[in-house]
């Protein structure tokens, strides 16, 4: 049996969680643990906490202390002087003392002071930036301060699951847990109970702790936490609810979660007055919408934490572009981009260690990459820890891969979409993106996993020739620079009487694959190629052939190339042939890689006029091509050209 994402070897975890030195006086950025939240225990219980405290993030650890620049007068900047603004003590003692957090982020400066006045909140603020914290602490200090109690430990035995105080929404399980644990960190030293409900795990289980254990902070995905009040039976319910968060708003609309959340908000209590924090990277129409369903009108403040002059990850990240002459050409340039890299690394000491995550577009392939990149490991060409993280890998599976890169000092990911926002993975050096993404948005979020809190870092983007004219039209006007120097890009393998070194490794890699999984590759490759699919044929035809050495590409059935559109072109149609193995042609978590927390999408009901929203739009910052370009199938969400595309591309 192959090994999935996490069979990585046995003393990778031991390499990778080297200590970091303990600072006296830190910025807050959030907090990233290995305990899935799910199945964690309230934090009242919890003796040894304090022992990880240190290990979450080498980003934070060497942040400065100091003001934020872009501090407001009358901000407050230290955590310490939020005692004047009736914070309570057991919140702030958990930040200074067990966290020894000081000064705040400026995202956590601008939000955290009129959040706290109890108004609403709709703040753009971008991830890596502490918005964590900045939501976090007014949600439980508005909890507090209507039910004074829950601040004394003795507080978590009387906590009931029907009596929740406090949501967080959040569009992945990976991110919820993150917060989950967060939240855990800022109650420790008060009797608030946290539990977190995430889809990919068992509902039976999370409802039987949330019975025993209580919950006053419920941490969920939107389709989870639905099912869970539309169940009569699972003993859900938030009668008292203080407040609630949606956190990746943007991310939860474009993943189709809107008929979940008019959902959820119809089984919220209409009589009680509660809190709502909306945060969002992008403020796009559809997040004005959400915003006019989900906040008070005529009590919210809309809080804008990206200054008008800040250079965006996009603009200031040099980014390469990459024509490979075929799919045959993918991963042997991948290799190549690899291990000239890691070489560039050990040889110069003022270089950090290379520290990769590779973006594809299906499920198939992520699978199809991380297997190769195992491989090659076991075969000594590789010399780094590779880890895969997508839809098909059980949460457990999942979350394991994700915190044992996250604390690896150099390793690559292979990765779907459901890592792009959201998770903090601390010094990553290079994203290499494969194929022309969806989205222009997409491609932007992917590249912002690196050079994160203004570290160095590069974007790669590696463009087979079918996808080519789409990727150009798509990502127009942003900074990306041809770059001709990986030899295996431009191989013809058809004009070749031998294969290049990287092009006959990644052969005898292949070969000890399964053909099922080699298959499902090869399918998968047609779900997002809208044009030139005759070209794609032949293009995978060439690479199964010379480039895997079979004798003939993988069979497809009669019903699936009719469905294609590609009864006459060069497929290897085989009447009989099951359509089974087609049913895993999955386009890469192309909602969001939630798996079984989906469901169909909605429409939010219109407030007639007048509408207070309509300046906030006006003053939300989004990304947008230049005022000539469309932006091709993913340029939408943009005004003017005040955010990105100031660049012509050069390619």
């Amino acid at each position: 049996m192959f090994r999935n994402g996490i069979r990585r070897c046995s003393g990778l975890a031991r390499a990778a969680t080297s200590s970091t030195k303990l600072l006296s006086a830190r910025t807050a950025f959030p907090a990233t643990l290995s305990a899935p939240a799910s199945l964690s225990r309230p934090i009242a219980p919890l003796k040894s906490f304090a022992h990880f405290t240190r290990f979450y993030s080498a980003d934070a650890a060497v942040a400065e202390d100091k003001v934020p620049e872009n501090a407001a007068p009358g901000e407050i900047s230290s955590f310490q002087d939020l005692e004047t603004l009736g914070v309570h003590r057991n919140l702030l003692d958990a930040i200074t003392q067990d966290m020894r957090y000081d000064t705040m982020t400026p995202v956590q400066s601008k939000a955290i002071n009129p959040a706290l006045k109890g108004t609403d909140i709709v703040a753009q603020a971008k991830t890596g930036t502490g918005k964590t914290l900045a939501f976090l602490l007014p949600l439980l200090q508005r909890m507090i301060e209507e039910d004074p109690t829950l601040a004394t430990r003795k507080a978590s035995r009387n906590a009931r699951s029907d009596d929740i105080r406090g949501i967080v929404l959040s569009p992945t399980r990976e991110l919820a847990e993150q917060i989950a644990t967060e939240a855990k960190r800022l109650c420790r030293r008060t009797g608030l109970v946290v539990q977190s409900a995430v889809g990919g795990t068992q509902k039976s289980a999370m409802l039987r702790q949330t019975q025993r254990q209580g919950c006053h902070l419920l941490v969920a995905t939107p389709g989870r936490l639905n099912d869970l009040l539309e169940d009569p039976n699972s003993g859900i319910d938030a009668p008292k609810l203080a407040a609630l968060v949606l956190d990746e708003a943007d991310r939860m609309l474009d993943v189709g979660f809107e008929k979940e959340l008019n959902s959820i908000q119809s089984y919220l209590p209409k009589d009680k007055v509660r809190q709502t924090i909306l945060v969002s990277a992008t403020i796009p129409d559809n997040v004005i919408q959400l915003a006019r369903q989900m906040v008070r009108p005529h009590d919210f403040e809309f809080v804008q934490t990206i200054p008008e002059h800040e250079t965006l990850t996009h603009d200031r990240i040099p980014q390469n572009v990459v024509t490979v002459s075929s799919w045959a050409n993918v991963f042997p340039s991948l290799f190549e981009l690899v291990d000239r890299e890691v070489a560039a690394a050990k040889q110069d000491p003022t270089l950090p260690p290379f520290k990769a995550i590779v973006y594809f577009n299906t499920t198939s392939m992520v699978e199809l990459a991380g297997e190769l990149g195992y491989q090659r490991r076991q075969s000594g060409q590789l010399r780094i820890p590779t880890f895969a993280i997508q839809s098909q890998l059980s949460q457990f599976q999942r979350t394991k891969a994700a915190d044992m890169f996250r604390n690896s000092k150099t390793g690559i990911l292979f990765s779907s979409d459901v890592t792009a926002r959201g998770m903090d993975f601390p010094n990553v050096t290079h994203v290499i993106q494969v194929d022309a993404p969806r989205e222009r948005e997409s491609y932007i979020h992917r590249l912002g996993r690196t050079g994160r809190q203004n570290k160095s870092g590069e974007g790669w983007l590696f463009v087979p020739p079918m996808s080519a004219n789409s990727a150009r039209k798509l990502l127009r006007g942003l900074p990306l620079k041809p770059n001709k120097t990986l030899e295996s890009a431009e191989v013809d393998i058809n004009a070749v009487e031998e294969l290049p070194a990287y092009h006959e490794e990644t052969k005898t890699l292949i070969q000890a694959l399964p053909r099922k999984m080699m298959a499902s590759a090869y399918t998968s490759l047609f779900g997002g190629q809208l044009t030139d699919r005759e070209d794609l044929v032949d293009d995978l035809n060439d690479w199964a052939i010379k480039g895997w050495g079979w004798p003939e590409p993988p069979a497809v059935s009669h019903g699936w190339a009719k469905n294609q559109g590609l009864l006459k072109s060069g497929l290897n149609i085989q009447d009989g042939h099951s359509d089974r193995m087609h049913r895993d042609d999955r386009r890469g978590d192309r909602r969001g890689d939630r798996h079984g927390d989906r469901h169909s999408g909605g429409r939010f009901e219109r407030r007639g006029p007048p509408d207070p929203f309509a300046e906030m739009g006006q003053r939300a910052r989004r990304d947008a091509p230049p005022p000539h370009s469309r932006g091709g199938r993913g340029g939408r969400g943009g005004r003017g050209d005040r955010r990105g595309g100031g660049f012509e591309s050069s390619w």
